[in-house]
């Protein structure tokens, strides 16, 4: 097509897209600013034509955490989540404004919060999934119950374990209805980042079983083609998508590239157009060349070093108290996070805006430097003398822990001064979460990463039996306060709650040291235009397009 038959068909477009009246007073708006012909060079259409995202293209990302799966019923993985959202939808979705996250219908036209325990979707008519299938008030009942069935064992089923029932009202409504509040469900709902509301094909589950992961139908704006193990994961334009004129890309490319240093070279050097994620002591390369554009802030996430609770010296309250006050975390923001990050004297992150505390660090509460009390903590302890534990960690940067082995070499020499000899074991990721989650370790850090709200944050991790309280914390008075604030719907009051259960969890406890609230990252080549940045780890890809 030559460039004027693209001009003619892209101005055919607009005239089309624009009602009769929004055209007319673009043109009287364009003639009192004393502009060019409407149909002459230089007029409004031509610039219209000119703002229009540019179509086609493969965008390529290098992504460095490699994700677990595609069935985003089954991920734990910052890695995958970032994919699922460009090929699944919630029914609602995250929105940000720079300053705010909100949740908005996705899937869902209209959400209508009938109390504080049912809610109705009414669904946007015509939805299909990738295969043909139709999206309707049947396909959304049975992806959500696939999550709470006890047969499918999904790590999520958490969000859905007190729902009572989903009632089809309609072929495009649903009610959802809870036995009791649940002030998480606004979360748990949204897609990718809830995972329990992100609604999946079911002839496609049932078509490839437990290879879903591997061959995952959505509803989003891509379409995957193909996982080459170690290589890439292909994704191509899913023609038929909801979002009217929605994606501009024909394809992305996910480069899976382990070595973050060969991902920031392919970066750099123009082979890839993006990087997902970035170790801290290449940011200040990135930020200085100009071709590049720097999206992120601090994020709904905490570093932490976990302790053993279930055995060895760890079982000791006083021995974790003592390592939770001998950590200098001004000491990790800048040396081991570069200056991208914050401290952290609790679970609670900035995003959670009705939940945290910006004046924490002079309140008093949560866990903060204090080598004094440190070692009063460590005088009480059963193991007098000098003690050796195990300390397992990655050698190399993992997104999720936010900084390898770099932690772990500043927090040794902390430990020290309190009588705690360490033995550092570095490993791989693989190997590292398979040691964790056996228990067999009495150190380890990470991060949890890409919470938007309290119960999030700390539920799943810390609840006695919950699948990621690795550390094997258990606190009935901690549990009740969590469980209450789940099932309160007032903000103020469900505050409370949280700072009561942290004050346990933090003060008395310390199954885990707080380290550091992160920056997030995320790096385009200036090429890569339309990117909306959501303080959620993700890659959304919906509006992004490639300048010509």
């Amino acid at each position: 097509m030559s460039d004027h038959d693209l001009k003619s068909a892209l101005a055919d477009k607009l005239a089309k897209e624009f009602s009769r009246r929004r055209f007319l007073k673009t043109m009287t708006a364009g003639a009192a600013a004393g502009g060019a012909a409407m149909l002459g060079g230089g007029s409004l259409i031509s610039q219209a034509i000119a703002a229009e995202p540019k179509r086609g293209g493969t965008l390529k990302w290098a992504q460095i955490v490699g994700p677990d799966t595609l069935d985003p019923h089954f991920t734990g993985s910052l890695g995958a989540i970032k994919i699922h959202n460009n090929i699944f939808n919630g029914l609602l979705k995250v929105a940000y404004d720079g300053k705010k996250v909100t949740f908005v219908p996705d899937l869902a036209e209209k959400w209508t919060m009938v109390d504080d325990k049912t809610h109705i979707f009414k669904l946007r008519p015509g939805v299909k999934f990738h295969n043909g299938d139709v999206c309707d008030a049947e396909a959304v009942k049975w992806s959500i119950e696939r999550v709470k069935d006890p047969k499918t064992a999904s790590p999520h089923a958490w969000m859905v374990k007190d729902l009572a029932g989903i009632d089809i009202v309609d072929p495009l409504t649903v009610r959802i209805r809870y036995a009791k509040p649940f002030a998480f469900f606004t979360v748990a709902m949204t897609g990718a980042t809830g995972r329990a509301g992100t609604i999946v094909s079911k002839s496609a589950v049932e078509k490839f079983g437990k290879d879903f992961g591997r061959n995952p139908v959505g509803t989003g704006p891509f379409k995957f083609v193909q996982w080459k193990e170690n290589e890439i994961i292909e994704l191509e334009r899913n023609p038929d998508y909801f979002e009217k004129g929605l994606p501009y890309l024909d394809k992305v490319q996910i480069n899976l590239i382990k070595e973050p240093t060969a991902a920031v070279a392919a970066v750099l050097s123009g082979q890839v157009d993006g990087m997902d994620a970035c170790p801290f002591q290449f940011m200040n390369q990135l930020r200085s060349n100009k071709n590049l554009n720097i999206y992120g802030e601090v994020e709904g996430n905490y570093a932490f070093l976990g302790m053993n609770n279930k055995r060895g010296p760890f079982e000791d309250v006083n021995l974790r108290l003592a390592v939770a006050y001998a950590i200098d975390r001004n000491v990790l923001v800048k040396q081991g996070y570069f200056g991208d990050a914050i401290p952290a004297y609790s679970p609670i992150s900035p995003p959670m805006t009705g939940f945290y505390d910006p004046n924490i660090a002079k309140s008093g509460r949560g866990q903060f430097f204090d080598l004094n009390k440190a070692k009063a903590f460590r005088a009480k302890a059963k193991e007098k003398g000098e003690i050796t534990v195990t300390y397992i960690a990655t050698e190399a940067f993992t997104a999720n822990g936010g900084s390898g082995s770099r932690n772990a070499q500043l927090i040794i020499p902390m430990l020290a001064k309190i009588g705690i000899k360490v033995k550092l074991e570095l490993m791989d990721r693989a190997v590292l979460t398979k040691r964790r989650n056996s228990g067999d370790f009495d150190l380890y850090d990470e991060a949890w990463q890409a919470d938007l709200d309290p119960d999030e944050t700390i539920r799943p991790e810390f609840l006695s039996g919950m699948p990621w309280n690795f550390v094997g914390y258990n606190s009935p008075d901690f549990d009740k306060l969590i469980v209450k604030a789940s099932e309160v719907v007032n903000l103020a009051e469900r505050k409370k709650l949280y700072y009561a259960a942290e004050d346990i969890m933090m003060a008395k406890d310390a199954p885990i040291a707080v380290l550091a609230h992160t920056k997030v990252y995320k790096i385009f080549n200036k090429r890569v235009e339309g990117y909306k940045y959501v303080p959620v780890d993700l890659m959304n890809m919906h509006t992004v397009s490639l300048k010509a």
